[in-house]
């Protein structure tokens, strides 16, 4: 499903985010940057040693929830990736809807600083974080469409997403978005 704002668009795709050719490839890593399992752990086998090596010598202290750090992208096929650190959630009240929030706009402007023109995001803080998939897909999508109408950059954020369950949830979010 694709849905175009402006000379921009969000594409969904249901799939695996590290076969994604695209100029960034968007980690849902863990504070610690120290790897782990579902998505994070996918990018970790499929790039390579090289994330875990930049990430230690670069970012010794980690990244703090709500933003993300930059390495390179190692055997994927993209430019960098970005180690985005999402909420755990815990209930809704302790501001994990704006620090999901944080994690978009921060990658969409990491994404300006690198001069980049497609990104692909997993659904961030749905797996192990527990973060609630229609939350999410709300939060997330009303922040890229914002950034996309006030920037008109990237040309391409896509959303890749690894359940049929999960694309629904998208899906039906952005096409009442597109309404």
């Amino acid at each position: 499903m694709k849905v175009e704002f402006g000379e921009c668009c969000i594409e969904l795709v249901q799939g695996d985010i590290t076969e994604q050719k695209v100029d960034i490839i968007v980690n849902a890593a863990n504070s610690n940057l120290a790897g782990g399992g579902g998505v994070d752990g996918a990018i970790h086998r499929a790039a390579g040693p090289v994330l875990m090596q930049e990430t230690n010598k670069n970012h010794p202290d980690g990244c703090p929830t709500g933003q993300a750090v930059v390495t390179s992208a190692g055997n994927l096929n993209a430019k960098h990736v970005f180690h985005a650190v999402g909420p755990i959630w815990r209930g809704g009240l302790q501001g994990e809807e704006q620090l999901l929030r944080s994690v978009y706009q921060y990658c969409l402007e990491l994404s300006l600083k690198h001069h980049c023109e497609s990104i692909a995001f997993p659904a961030i803080s749905t797996g192990v974080y527990s973060y609630p998939i229609d939350r999410a897909a709300t939060v997330s999508l009303n922040t890229i469409k914002e950034f996309l109408s006030e920037k008109q950059i990237p040309s391409l954020v896509r959303i890749v997403l690894f359940s049929g369950g999960a694309y629904g949830a998208y899906s039906r979010i952005l096409e009442e978005m597109a309404l």
